[in-house]
């Protein structure tokens, strides 16, 4: 493992806001911590930054521990969602500040400044101030300036979130391609699913101060182990054991053993299949037409359920359907959630 924290713990007060938090990072490797406002995720990363104290715990990179290494000696790249650019300077000197503090020669910081600025797609910009670009252009140069010292780690605090929906989809693919091209072991921040199930290697899902799964965004996606992770993974219709008992026993067939209140069902909308049969016992609320995708919203003896068709359907509000449903596209899932199950 390139970068490791091992069971760390912070603490605001009384309020605990890592409890003994472990994950890593391969050299090369893309990482999103994903999860809800207030999990944990940004104080993990301001502490493997060096920003933030922890309470309890070790962070390792390449083996060697930084508890004891001050921020700007870590040698880390880091962009803020608020860019934090330099205002009075000018693109050029903003991309190049970190290597001028670490008194590199001019011709070199032009040299790496003009390389960057091609890599960024922003030739023409050296000269602007900050103010004269838009939201992505700056993410973009702040994006370079991280970049310019050949960080070991860049660390991304939620760099999209500001950005209006295309401008975060293109600068979402533009951060990749960097991160391939470069191969710098990146952690990113993000309450984003669709962000981290596009961007990631690996996704950290976290939720109250602790990791509740690790794994590829396939694994999330399709397996998730807990209710929380399912509904936070994408649209999941969730369904107690209880109800799937009496209406569908059949999907039974793959659940774990264990009490009826331990496990609930994960059906995802896109595995469910519909046809229209007048002695169906399923209605059609609603159709959501997304181009592509229709989004369709069922009255069904499961309860309310979500069913997405890809390509054109023939399907009307309160038309009678039947449902198809495989187990093995049942997931089971450890109920987490409170008085979620019903």
């Amino acid at each position: 493992m390139y970068l490791t924290v091992s069971n760390a713990t912070k603490l605001y007060g009384s309020f605990k806001a890592l409890n003994d938090v472990s994950i890593s990072i391969e050299d090369s490797e893309f990482v999103c911590l994903l999860g809800p406002s207030g999990c944990g995720k940004t104080s993990l990363l301001r502490i493997i930054a060096g920003l933030t104290g922890i309470d309890k715990g070790e962070v390792l990179l390449d083996g060697k521990s930084l508890l004891n290494v001050p921020a700007r000696q870590r040698d880390f790249g880091i962009v803020f969602q608020s860019y934090s650019l330099f205002p009075n300077m000018t693109v050029a000197e903003n991309i190049g500040y970190g290597l001028k503090v670490r008194k590199t020669p001019a011709d070199k910081i032009a040299s790496r400044v003009t390389e960057l600025l091609n890599i960024i797609k922003l030739p023409q910009a050296a000269n602007k101030l900050p103010g004269q670009l838009s939201g992505g252009q700056q993410q973009r140069v702040a994006l370079a300036r991280a970049i310019a010292v050949n960080p070991r780690v860049l660390l991304l605090d939620e760099p999209l979130s500001a950005l209006d929906a295309q401008v975060r989809s293109e600068l979402r693919e533009e951060i990749l391609q960097l991160q391939r091209s470069l191969g710098i072991p990146t952690l990113m921040v993000t309450h984003d699913q669709e962000e981290a199930l596009a961007l990631a290697d690996k996704i950290i899902c976290m939720n109250q101060g602790v990791v509740v799964q690790s794994g590829t965004p396939s694994e999330l996606y399709h397996k998730p182990a807990t209710r929380f992770v399912a509904d936070f993974m994408g649209t999941s219709n969730l369904i107690s054991t209880r109800k799937i008992r009496q209406v569908m026993p059949a999907l039974l067939s793959t659940r774990p053993a264990g009490d009826d209140d331990l496990y609930d069902a994960c059906i995802r909308p896109e595995s469910i299949k519909l046809q229209c049969d007048i002695d169906g016992e399923s209605i059609v609320k609603s159709i959501g037409f997304l181009g592509n995708l229709s989004k369709i919203k069922l009255d069904s003896p499961l309860g309310d359920l979500i069913v997405e068709i890809h390509g054109a359907i023939d399907l009307k509000e309160n038309q009678k359907v039947s449902l198809d449903i495989s187990a093995s596209n049942c997931v089971w899932v450890i109920n987490d959630v409170i008085g979620a199950s019903t």
